[in-house]
């Protein structure tokens, strides 16, 4: 798994490694000094419109996979610098059902598309928090993810380690196959968030790499499943049959 500097144009929820909480994290549920932005919108055409995000497998939802994952970061070194909890905005619509403790965005009119989707959750956490509740404002870094990549969470911590690493780099994403994943990456706030809204308009109908392709970023080879999409019922019934790593 080595990293590349680049400029670019049925169980449980998937065990976590030992020592982790195992719990869906939220406000004070992981590392401070990064916030995640978790897509689970869209129309899921090759599920047959299908809710993706409350698709079954291995006994529990994509999304909280994803989220129990997420959870088990907490406390883990070198996402970002301490000074608050991190905060994970899932933009997904009011269909999909949220843990207690995580924040819910979505594009406004719905289905402009991922680039639009991370605009809508960056200006939900960049939302001052109310009275007796931990400080809002946007994080140092944000993690990008989608719900259909139920173990995404285990490459966290090489991206993290990515971004501690003098270069300054506007981000760390993962390469799996051929493919720059841009949707599976760590990202400094600001850059993102100029990315995915030049002058404060959020982009819609736009594809991911003309937005996210610009960024000096540094790319990591990840060959494991851990950066696998879940596209279709056929891969979602596959990774079911597999065991918890």
């Amino acid at each position: 798994m080595a990293p590349e500097p680049a400029r670019s144009p049925a169980g449980s929820p998937s065990e976590p490694p030992a020592g982790g909480s195992g719990g869906p994290a939220g406000s004070g549920g992981a590392a401070g000094g990064f916030d995640v932005v978790v897509l689970a919108g869209g129309t899921a055409r090759r599920l047959g419109g299908a809710s993706k995000p409350n698709a079954m497998a291995r006994g529990a939802r994509l999304l909280d996979h994803v989220l129990s994952g997420l959870g088990s970061l907490d406390g883990l070194d070198g996402l970002g610098s301490p000074g608050g909890p991190a905060r994970i905005c899932v933009v997904a619509p009011t269909d999909v059902a949220l843990p207690d403790g995580i924040l819910r965005a979505l594009e406004d009119p719905p289905l402009g598309g991922p680039v639009a989707g991370i605009a809508a959750g960056l200006e939900r956490l960049a939302r001052p928090a109310p009275a007796g509740q931990p400080a809002g404002g946007p994080a140092p870094l944000t993690a990008v993810m989608t719900c259909d990549a139920p173990e995404s969470w285990r490459v966290l911590p090489a991206l993290a380690e990515l971004m501690a690493a003098p270069g300054g780099h506007e981000g760390a994403v993962v390469r799996h196959g051929d493919h720059v994943q841009y949707l599976l990456g760590l990202y400094r706030t600001g850059a993102l968030a100029r990315a995915v809204a030049p002058g404060g308009r959020p982009l819609r109908d736009t594809a991911v790499r003309r937005a996210l392709g610009g960024l000096s970023v540094r790319v990591l080879a990840w060959p494991g499943a851990a950066a696998a999409d879940l596209d279709t019922w056929e891969e979602i019934r596959a990774w079911d049959t597999l065991p918890n790593p």
